[in-house]
């Protein structure tokens, strides 16, 4: 059952802009970002295309992040002064709400990096999602001895986020399992896209976190954990993605090196090389406001019961909001009005089914570019029956 409409919306039909086509403009500040294909309607891509103004100017922008799939039909709204709502008609529940990043943060940030004009694309998701784990430390240390076993004691509340490196695969290494192995060109290029959370040059090799592996993970309903070192903690944490960061240190320095001389698998010159960013590591870890916790491993299951009581799990973990809600679907036909961070959608009837209300609170968004946005609550509201007979989309 939907909820009954609040009083505002009632009254506010005439503020519906109707779709037609499949391109979609909307002023943003000084500029009109046109959404969509040719006017004929035989593009059915969501490209972008900017005239500024100021300038009387077209602007064709660089755009980052993982671009929606084609649709016959969509529209769009302003949500605020940084991004426009794009729904997308007759599309699955999870893949009709899209946000175009037009003035947030990681859009003004690539504008400085790339020197032009730049908008980003993120996924509309309902609900927070658990929030990911950043997990730093010297090489040696037990990051991923402490994180295994975390994961076999709860193997239904976490999941792991595989990075990708350019280096060799090791003996019994599992390419998608420990990391995903790429070329370096390809994975350089994947940076320059945007496609990566974070990313650092290691021992001569690239290692990085893509999107999708931390989004698929909190996407499936776990909290993703995530591997990195303190330079990659630091992408993170400047970044959109809201984590809990975590850094392991051992109880001196010179059992970090006893460590990793017993694990015999690298070279005299490696060992030392490992030393020094170790080093390094320690010094950049005690940086103010980079992690939240601190953990000493020199008893590993003590260490292992320390970082279970940060994340909670030995008490009730902090409730995630995954709104129950019956499948959506946004029709060919319809129309949408904004007001008070509150989105009204109108879908007309088909196939002899009545109209059909949505209301879409986006006034607690989080995330966003160059990962999903979350936090959305979106569902079904009662409207008064001579309401609903009295609009006319014709």
């Amino acid at each position: 059952m939907g909820e009954e409409a609040p009083e505002y919306l009632l009254d506010n039909f005439d503020e519906f802009s109707l779709l037609k086509g499949n391109q979609t403009s909307n002023i943003v500040g000084k500029k009109i970002y046109v959404v969509g294909g040719c006017e004929d309607g035989e593009d059915n891509s969501l490209s972008i295309k900017i005239f500024d103004s100021s300038t009387r100017e077209w602007l064709i922008p660089t755009v980052l992040g993982v671009k929606p799939t084609p649709c016959k039909l969509h529209s769009a709204v302003p949500v605020n002064e940084d991004r426009i709502l794009v729904l997308k008609s007759n599309t699955a529940t999870d893949d009709c709400l899209w946000f175009l990043e037009v003035d947030t943060r990681f859009v003004k940030e690539q504008k400085k990096i790339l020197g032009t004009e730049v908008v980003a694309w993120s996924k509309g998701v309902q609900g927070t999602g658990p929030k990911p784990v950043v997990i730093s430390g010297p090489s040696g240390v037990g990051k991923g001895t402490l994180i295994s076993k975390l994961m076999k004691e709860f193997p239904s509340t976490f999941g792991f986020s595989v990075s990708h490196t350019t280096r060799a695969p090791r003996e019994k290494e599992v390419h998608g399992v420990h990391y995903y192995f790429t070329e370096r060109s390809k994975m350089e290029n994947d940076i320059r896209e945007g496609k990566f959370l974070e990313s650092a040059s290691v021992h001569g090799n690239l290692y990085g976190t893509s999107i999708e592996a931390v989004e698929a993970v909190t996407d499936s309903g776990k909290r993703c954990i995530l591997d990195i070192d303190v330079q990659g903690a630091r992408s993170v944490r400047t970044s959109s993605l809201e984590a809990i960061f975590i850094f392991i240190c051992p109880p001196s320095f010179e059992e970090l090196e006893k460590r990793l001389r017993a694990r015999g698998t690298e070279t005299e010159e490696q060992v030392q090389k490992r030393l020094r960013n170790a080093r390094a590591e320690l010094d950049q870890g005690k940086s103010a406001g980079l992690f939240d916790h601190v953990l000493v491993n020199d008893d590993l299951e003590r260490c292992c019961e320390e970082l279970k009581k940060i994340l909670s799990l030995d008490s009730d973990a902090d409730p995630v909001a995954y709104p129950t809600t019956e499948d959506t679907r946004i029709t060919d036909f319809h129309a949408v009005s904004a007001r008070d961070k509150k989105i009204l959608i109108h879908c007309g009837a088909e196939q002899g089914m009545p109209p059909t209300i949505y209301e879409l609170d986006v006034s607690s968004l989080k995330g966003g570019a160059p990962g999903r946005t979350r936090g959305l609550n979106m569902h079904p509201i009662n409207l008064p029956t001579d309401v609903l007979t009295g609009i006319n989309m014709d």
